[in-house]
């Protein structure tokens, strides 16, 4: 016998379509006013499963994998922009009005945080407020990576190269890769268990193409978007929440100043786990997005 993949307690697991030829996998959860909850790398939906059972008491919770990770659909990228944060900001929008809502509180980890940044900053009507985790936007991203301090950053640079050797050599040894990240990201690597861990192992395996194209577009085409967008002043101006570890002691950089620049109406606080805090420091989070959500 095999034992049932692990889910969100009480939610339901839909496919929903948000583009042409493109489907999320997304789990659903509770009622009331809606929040969506990307998952950032190398993760799933999955990653939300104690913040979204909490904050189902009293919200309608929806929970994508992000197109190109997970169940969703993997389409092709052939122009360089099938994984912009822009595309896929869009998805975030089509698929929360699938599900009835017009406007929607978001908040994103990692790549997910890039994916909600990249949403507030063009559906700013939709958008009611904000949360990024352990991230910072994709302009700022590069600017601050500079030394043998960029090492940490060492993925972001294999995946900007142009198409085949990345995908190749990420390909050849996939556990190894997506499971590295894992292992040295986690302060605790209790909080991702053995058949979490299997998921994301799994679901990373089967994406390789998906997730460089991802990575590839932080690196061309977002960050061509937020240079225009830096270029022509525009900024938040909804309730803005980010949460991160302190790499700016690290690598030299002041997060809180980055993260101005780009909102008007921040919170920013730094937390004292691993970079995959929704699953080492559940309780903490949930708490700072209901302190938002009450902003």
């Amino acid at each position: 016998m095999t034992s049932a993949l692990p889910t969100i307690p009480g939610f339901e697991q839909h496919r929903i379509q948000v583009a042409d030829g493109v489907a999320l996998h997304t789990a659903v959860g509770g009622s009331g006013s809606p929040v969506v909850l990307l998952h950032g790398f190398p993760q799933t939906h999955l990653m939300w499963r104690h913040v979204a059972a909490d904050l189902a008491a009293d919200h309608t919770v929806i929970c994508p994998d992000l197109r190109g990770y997970g169940a969703s659909d993997k389409p092709a990228d052939t122009d360089g922009a099938t994984y912009a944060k822009r595309v896929m900001a869009a998805d975030t929008v089509a698929l929360a009005r699938a599900l009835g809502h017009e406007r929607f509180a978001l908040a994103g980890h990692d790549r997910g945080a890039l994916v909600a940044f990249r949403t507030a900053l063009d559906h700013p009507a939709v958008v009611t407020h904000l949360a990024c985790l352990d991230v910072l936007p994709t302009l700022d991203m590069w600017q601050v990576m500079h030394g043998t301090g960029a090492a940490v950053g060492f993925h972001l640079y294999l995946m900007a190269q142009p198409p085949g050797l990345p995908e190749r050599m990420i390909a050849a040894a996939p556990d190894d890769f997506f499971g590295h990240f894992l292992d040295l990201w986690a302060r605790n690597p209790k909080a991702v268990p053995a058949p979490v861990r299997a998921v994301y192992l799994a679901a990373c395996r089967a994406a390789v193409p998906s997730i460089v194209a991802d990575y590839r577009a932080s690196a061309g085409i977002d960050l061509a978007h937020d240079q225009a967008d830096r270029d022509a002043g525009r900024v938040l101006d909804m309730p803005v929440t980010v949460l991160q570890q302190d790499w700016g002691t690290a690598l030299g950089f002041d997060a809180r100043a980055l993260w101005s620049a780009w909102a008007r109406r921040l919170t920013h606080r730094t937390v004292d786990c691993g970079h995959f805090m929704a699953e080492e420091a559940p309780e903490q989070v949930t708490e700072e997005l209901r302190e938002l959500l009450a902003r």
